[in-house]
């Protein structure tokens, strides 16, 4: 091979002892299918960062990302707690067909074939960091028996409650498998070990396929975070820039003299986290074969020290109604930005609503899967290969919570219906335009019956039964 004039250049720079400096990203091999990161925050409510109209917490990474991709207007968690949350995502079915309806620590079952499993069997390397939820150690939901490769974080929901545990676990696969307590190596914060580890993941995957799930514990209720970060909200005083503070004593979570200064931290960390990933791939030359998703699993919390004044405060939950636990739209819309270089058009909206149960077949799509899937999702992939929107109508979208009584809600195109059942027994049933109304403040029940009529049908019908006693409540 004849050398090319770069080539004896180089040459001539290591022979006279010269570093030759990288003037472009490294070009790790690309591999035959894209790469996938699903970045998911904990308790991150709608409007909470820039792109959805924060203005008083600094997010410039997230605000990049959505100048650069797609941002999703009307994207939904699966539910409006943490576990069957995760649960939706990971097997595609929302929570009127999944296993997992509610918190509590109930494992996954060897019959629950979920995401990192089918990817693995095209071919993909799965690693999570974070918080599973989804099977206690020695249980058959344990993370390396449900197709990670590799994973380390938190089993437990409780052990996820606090950013200085005093335990972590480590899971892999392979020849000679792993499954140890990790304890107190990470010497510090919890999230930072993470967010490190998944980006190290990144890098010893660089030239094959893999999936990076990145479930990051904040800015859920512990509100304590290093001195460093802290200090952005902070004047040079040590006080909060966002003026006297209620202090919050600690009860089941640590104390924080600052919470409102503590949460917005909380909130600039996930940026810097999702500005390292992008920062990681950039390094390896990965952007152009890499679909990014950031989201949370749910909407903002009122507990661990913040209260209604301070969701009010931020506008947490943008224009709209309700926060965690809710059914209303500030209980389960959540972010959604997606990020490809090259595939999506920078600077995109979509009004398509979609939900967090959409990414299973949405992977295996892109993915190249041709399994057959039981699923409540529809495939998202031409959204992000053809900037099209899937041709779906209007489907429905549907939720259900098992605390403090029962209550589900269902979306048929611009429709949403509530029904509460408390338990003692009373039911209230509520019925929206989302379009017109999508602060909820309108119920419409009384003055639209046969369309009351109509959603109720919808709303019976999407459920089947649980198979799990916790699940299966006030006569349903």
């Amino acid at each position: 091979m004849k050398p090319t004039p770069l080539f004896l250049f180089a040459l001539l720079l290591v022979g006279g002892g010269l570093t030759l400096l990288a003037l472009s990203p490294r070009k790790a091999p690309l591999a035959t299918k894209p790469n996938i990161i699903y970045i998911m925050a904990d308790d991150l409510g709608y409007g909470d960062i820039g792109p959805y109209g924060q203005e008083k917490i600094k997010t410039p990474h997230l605000d990049q990302l959505a100048a650069d991709g797609l941002k999703f207007n009307q994207f939904y968690a699966g539910s409006t707690v943490c576990a069957p949350s995760r649960c939706a995502l990971m097997t595609g079915k929302h929570t009127g067909h999944n296993y997992i309806r509610g918190n509590g620590e109930v494992p996954l079952r060897p019959e629950d074939t979920i995401l990192p499993e089918y990817l693995q069997k095209e071919g993909y390397t799965t690693g999570m960091f974070g918080k599973w939820g989804l099977g206690d150690m020695n249980t058959t939901g344990m993370p390396d028996l449900k197709g990670w490769s590799q994973f380390i974080g938190f089993l437990h929901h409780v052990e996820a409650h606090f950013q200085l545990p005093g335990i972590l676990w480590h899971f892999k696969q392979g020849s000679t498998p792993v499954r140890e307590r990790i304890g107190t190596a990470h010497q510090g914060f919890a999230n930072d070990f993470i967010a490190e580890k998944a980006v190290n993941f990144i890098e010893e995957n660089k030239t094959k396929p893999f999936f990076l799930y990145l479930s990051l514990t904040i800015p859920h209720a512990e509100l304590v975070m290093p001195d460093k970060i802290l200090s952005r909200y902070q004047d040079p005083d040590g006080n909060s820039v966002f003026g006297p503070e209620v202090p919050y004593p600690g009860l089941h979570y640590g104390g924080q003299r600052q919470p409102r200064a503590a949460y917005a931290a909380m909130v600039s960390r996930v940026d810097d986290y999702v500005g390292n990933v992008r920062a990681k791939l950039r390094e390896l030359g990965l952007e152009e074969n890499t679909l990014i998703f950031f989201t949370s699993d749910n909407g903002t919390h009122v507990e661990g020290g913040r209260t209604a004044k301070d969701v009010e405060f931020f506008k947490s939950s943008g224009p709209l109604r309700g926060v965690k636990r809710d059914m209303y739209e500030g209980g389960i819309r959540v972010p959604g930005i997606a990020y490809w270089k090259g595939k999506i058009k920078p600077g995109q909206t979509t009004d398509f609503y979609a939900a967090s149960w959409d990414w299973l077949p949405t992977l295996l799509d892109l993915a190249g899967s041709t399994t057959k899937l039981e699923t409540d999702g529809v495939s998202m992939a031409s959204l992000f290969t053809q900037n099209k929107a899937p041709n779906v109508g209007e489907r429905s979208l549907y939720w259900e919570f098992h605390e403090g009584g029962f209550s589900q809600a269902l979306r048929k195109g611009d429709w949403k219906i509530i029904r509460l059942k408390k338990k003692d027994g009373s039911v209230k049933t509520e019925l929206y335009n989302l379009k017109n109304d999508q602060s909820e403040q309108k119920d419409l029940a009384s003055t639209q019956p046969e369309r009351l009529r109509q959603m109720e049908q919808l709303l019976n019908a999407a459920r089947t039964k649980s198979v799990h006693p916790a699940f299966v409540t006030l006569g349903y």
